[in-house]
């Protein structure tokens, strides 16, 4: 499970990825689950329109301060020129793998003709993927591409984009196992994830419902794949890779994280997104983490709806800590060393 794994010269400390979600995998969410095991992480998408690259939003998904490397960046759009404008953009900015999105299903994103719905025209899908890849290369930046298995159920056509892909010089392929058309419906097949990995050389990772170490080593088993990328799984459980990456090493399951532990990930988390996004936007967006993470927290019922309702009611950064360090303190725990 450790090591071995390579994108172009980057080698990776093992193959947990962390799938790139739109404003959930920023820079403190990608640190955390770095640190807590997994082995690579891609940012959220990003646009190639320049018109929309001077907003703070972008400006906060391009930053990669303090952030161990690789820095994977993906970007999302429908002109071939752009994408690869885009791609020296990030590269200006630190970014050292270029990931492209034709994976996304987003309405928002789809009716633009963007992410998956790229699927729909293998044309132009390789047309972004030729001019992608030549605007890397000058700099020795490895190019990546992540999709679903296709459009709809009668347009899988994944397998054949993998070889254009192959073809053209992407350096790793990402297939998350449902089509656009199911959204994040259903159960996630790898069947068509294993036929890709069967006909091309370079590195397949297998991607959705990989949600517990069970999963995740059945993957890899009757599939073949590389590496597994975890997304929604780890929303508030960013320690779900360490327990993959446990049970892939010893057969076991990790002792779960004792409450001391979790009030130190937690409170990491929320100094470094505060320190991101700043006092009002900071509390706001830290909002959703907290009610992620409160499905894992240890104590009542009564007590989580409590501490539910003081993060979302918080209006500082300090009032949300003080609500999260109350809650601990109610369990009589004392903080990690």
């Amino acid at each position: 499970m450790s090591g071995g794994l390579a994108i172009g010269p980057h080698v990776l400390l093992n193959r947990l990825f962390v799938a790139p979600m739109a404003g959930v995998t920023d820079r403190p969410f990608r640190r955390l689950c770095k640190r807590l095991g997994a082995g690579y992480a891609v940012s959220e998408m990003i646009t190639s329109r320049p018109e929309l690259r001077d907003s703070l939003k972008t400006a906060r998904r391009v930053n990669h301060d303090g952030e161990p490397g690789p820095i994977a960046v993906q970007i999302a759009g429908t002109d071939p020129a752009m994408m690869a404008e885009a791609a020296r953009y990030n590269i200006d900015r630190s970014a050292q793998i270029i990931d492209i999105n034709m994976g996304c299903p987003a309405k928002k994103v789809c009716n633009k003709w963007a992410g998956s719905a790229l699927m729909q025209d293998e044309p132009l899908a390789a047309a972004i993927i030729e001019a992608v890849v030549a605007a890397c290369e000058p700099h020795g930046v490895p190019v990546t591409l992540k999709m679903r298995t296709g459009w709809s159920a009668r347009a899988k056509n994944a397998p054949v984009l993998a070889r254009v892909a192959e073809s053209a010089g992407v350096r790793l392929l990402t297939i998350h196992g449902r089509t656009r058309e199911q959204g994040y419906r259903g159960q996630a097949e790898h069947e068509t994830v294993a036929a890709i990995k069967a006909s091309v050389r370079i590195p397949v990772v297998a991607n959705g419902d990989i949600d517990s170490p069970e999963a995740a080593a059945h993957v890899l088993r009757t599939t073949g794949v590389d590496a597994v990328m975890v997304g929604r799984a780890a929303q508030g459980r960013p320690w779900l890779f360490r327990d993959i990456a446990h049970y892939l090493q010893t057969g076991r399951h990790a002792p779960p994280p004792t409450p001391a532990e979790l009030r130190l990930w937690l409170r990491e988390h929320l100094s470094d997104h505060y320190a991101l996004y700043g006092e009002f936007s900071g509390v706001r967006s830290a909002r959703k983490h907290l009610l992620w993470y409160l499905r894992a927290l240890p104590g009542s019922e009564a007590a989580r709806q409590r501490l539910r309702d003081t993060v979302i009611a918080a209006e500082t950064c300090a009032a949300q800590l003080r609500a999260v360090d109350a809650y601990f303190d109610q369990l009589d725990l004392p903080l990690a060393a």
